[in-house]
């Protein structure tokens, strides 16, 4: 029988998780939502697959996962309940799932879609109190305390040195046979209603570390330790900065994900399967 993928989108506080990922003895978000699925499923295991794996203390709004099962196990998992089989299923999930993790939606996933290679882009937000009193301490596990204030429009400028398909070794944690070619697509800085300042970074993909390392090179110019030039120069260098800090993973959520028309969504797959390196000449 051919299995249904499933798409399911979902939030989380990522602060009690070691990270997206599973891992031996230690509670994940992977872990946490495969074990939920499992026991609704009355299934030994489940494997799911993410849009994009956080780290450890990073939160989501918008994540995007898909899961196969068989249609008989989606019809069980509703039990009695007349709603639809997706319907039910995000009910009893959210019903077993811990408060930290929350699933927004479950739906029959259109032909060729695949949470993470069918993906076009990345949207996370990285929030920061940069004066005394903006810091709240209800909001301290999502937004980081900075104890200087901070010049948006250095940091404004400094950005668009950056946006664009580049090689970001430089602001990125090196994997094993990974590449590091991304495609910047946004990089902007604002004030929100409260005067904090958010940092929105969209790109087709990210590297470990990227947006934390970006923003932490973005911040040494917002407090004037150096100028709006040197994150481009950071870039073109190809080589971690000892100037460079990866800020804490608490200040950054992934807010969104997008995908092309349904039409698109296996094409988009194949074609993000491919790695990537910068053309030469």
């Amino acid at each position: 029988m051919v299995p249904v993928r499933l798409r399911i989108d979902l939030g989380y506080d990522g602060t009690g998780f070691h990270g997206w990922a599973v891992q031996p003895a230690l509670r994940t978000v992977q872990g946490t939502l495969e074990a939920a699925l499992a026991r609704l499923l009355r299934a030994e295991s489940v494997a799911v697959a993410c849009a994009g794996r956080t780290d450890t203390g990073v939160h989501a709004r918008g994540q995007v996962v898909h899961v196969d099962v068989s249609e008989d196990l989606l019809a069980s998992a509703a039990g009695r309940s007349p709603a639809a089989p997706v319907d039910a299923l995000a009910r009893r999930l959210n019903g077993v799932l811990p408060p930290d993790v929350r699933v927004h939606r479950v739906a029959v996933a259109a032909p060729g879609f695949d949470a993470r290679f069918s993906a076009l882009w990345r949207r996370y937000a990285y929030r920061i109190a940069d004066d005394v009193s903006l810091v709240d301490p209800l909001t301290r596990g999502h937004v980081l305390a900075w104890p200087r204030r901070l010049d948006l429009e250095a940091m404004s400028a400094a950005s668009t040195g950056l946006v664009g398909e580049h090689d970001f070794a430089a602001f990125c944690k090196k994997r094993a046979g990974a590449t590091t070619v991304r495609a910047l697509l946004d990089l902007s800085w604002s004030r929100d209603a409260s005067g904090g300042v958010v940092g929105g970074v969209r790109a087709d993909a990210f590297c470990h570390h990227m947006v934390r390392a970006l923003v932490g090179c973005l911040v040494a110019v917002g407090e004037a330790r150096h100028e709006p030039a040197w994150p481009a120069e950071v870039l073109e260098s190809g080589a971690r900065d000892p100037g460079v800090t990866v800020l804490p993973p608490h200040g950054l959520t992934l807010e969104e994900v997008g995908y092309p028309p349904a039409d698109d969504l296996a094409a988009r797959a194949q074609t993000a399967r491919r790695v990537r390196a910068m053309p030469r000449g």
